[in-house]
């Protein structure tokens, strides 16, 4: 697939989606919100795609939303005509920038984000979607949003308490404080910060092929259950996970990692 503003690169059993507007800070302009979800969604189609590593060209990872785009929405709510109208169009794109990142989740294999430089406004919301996330020790965080005047409004708030806690989230939010891949180790907001960009790649594609040798419909069962018991009971999950077992244990997969460990050999997989 070819897009203006992303690279995608499969290797092996795993992809890299790489933001790709390095002169502009990868900010998300009007053509990345269209161009990620279709980006995503591809990958989700590609079954040697076991993991997707996901990280920024140039100096930064993200600087949140593009000015530009951002300008674009002020014009829609100021536009000529019925105001109720002008609103209705500014609450649409709101629900496809939305609906870019819920296509994280929709993905059924992990996503892992490996974040440098800048992960700003948009950024945490994206990253917030992600299965795993890690960055560089130098890497600048913020919940941005509130110093432009605006209520986070793609995902940040509904997802990162799960990650971080409700009150360091709402710290966070209320001030749009700048924070480093240390902090970020610490809260929890990455699992590992390293030293340099090359180091945090190196060690993501590593944590990707030891994923990707996983049984597939394994790791995508994961994934599902994971997501359902975030945003349910500890009842509903249980039954989730049960209904799930109930389809896809008997397996292929379950076949071969059995006799692999008889065997006493690494075990291979099928797409």
């Amino acid at each position: 697939m070819e897009f203006q503003t992303l690279k995608i690169d499969l290797q092996d059993n795993f992809a890299w989606l790489r933001l790709n507007r390095p002169d502009k800070a990868n900010a998300f302009s009007m053509t990345m919100w269209d161009e990620f979800p279709r980006a995503v969604a591809w990958l989700d189609e590609q079954p040697q795609a076991r993991v997707v590593i996901l990280c920024g060209e140039g100096r930064h990872f993200t600087a949140g939303i593009d000015m530009e785009a951002l300008a674009h929405i002020g014009q829609m709510a100021g536009s000529k005509g019925c105001p109720a109208r002008a609103r209705e169009n500014v609450r649409k794109f709101i629900l496809h920038a939305q609906d870019c990142f819920n296509s994280v989740e929709r993905l059924r294999v992990p996503m892992i984000a490996a974040v440098h430089g800048a992960c700003i406004g948009a950024g945490i919301d994206l990253i917030a979607a992600c299965d795993m996330r890690y960055s560089t020790l130098d890497a600048k965080f913020s919940i941005k949003e509130v110093d432009l005047a605006v209520t986070a409004d793609v995902g940040t708030l509904q997802r990162l308490r799960h990650v971080i806690g409700l009150p360091l989230l709402t710290e966070l939010a209320y001030t749009a404080e700048i924070f480093d891949g240390r902090k970020a180790q610490n809260i929890g907001l990455v699992a590992q910060a390293y030293a340099t960009r090359e180091e945090l790649l190196a060690q993501v594609e590593q944590l990707a092929r030891r994923i990707a040798a996983k049984s597939p419909l394994t790791v995508r069962g994961i994934k599902h259950n994971l997501l359902y018991s975030r945003d349910h009971s500890v009842r509903e999950g249980l039954e989730m996970v049960a209904t799930w077992n109930a389809a896809m244990l008997v397996s292929d997969d379950l076949t071969e990692a059995v006799t692999a460990q008889l065997q006493k050999r690494e075990a291979k997989f099928a797409d």
